[in-house]
């Protein structure tokens, strides 16, 4: 009975720390697989976010409530719209992409980084697509 009050009667556990990241990238950088993954949802019937979505992503010790951002032409000029109470940012890249569509990341990437809400943020930049034979390296991107 000693053991059985004791496994019973403990209570809920301890909450979990949550914190709120950004989640960014050009469309097609694979951003909403990526949370998905995370998610341990299945990869099937995976759409390109076109506004804005949240996920809470459980990991053992804490939870990470990520806005993921759509990275269409006509959508990026309001992710700084997005960024207040960030707590970190996650950047995904296509590393298999053409020239063009590295440099406008590039440049998505160096005004996030210079954003005031931003720039003394934790950065995380995930170069995906490595998988591809068009990737590049590391060092390339």
């Amino acid at each position: 009975w000693q053991c059985f009050r004791a496994l019973c009667c403990k209570g809920p556990p301890p909450p979990r720390p949550e914190y709120d990241l950004v989640c960014i990238g050009l469309t097609g950088s694979g951003k909403t697989s990526l949370l998905s993954q995370l998610c341990s949802e299945s990869p099937e019937n995976i759409v390109s976010t076109t506004g804005f979505s949240i996920k809470a992503v459980p990991f053992q010790n804490a939870i990470l409530n990520v806005k993921e951002l759509g990275g269409a032409d006509n959508i990026r000029k309001y992710w700084s719209r997005y960024y207040q109470g960030s707590q970190g940012v996650i950047f995904v890249l296509d590393s298999a992409s053409s020239e063009d569509d590295l440099e406008t990341a590039r440049n998505e990437l160096h005004s996030a980084l210079q954003h005031p809400q931003l720039c003394t943020l934790p950065f995380l930049i995930l170069a995906n697509h490595q998988d591809k034979p068009a990737a590049r390296s590391i060092q390339e991107v």
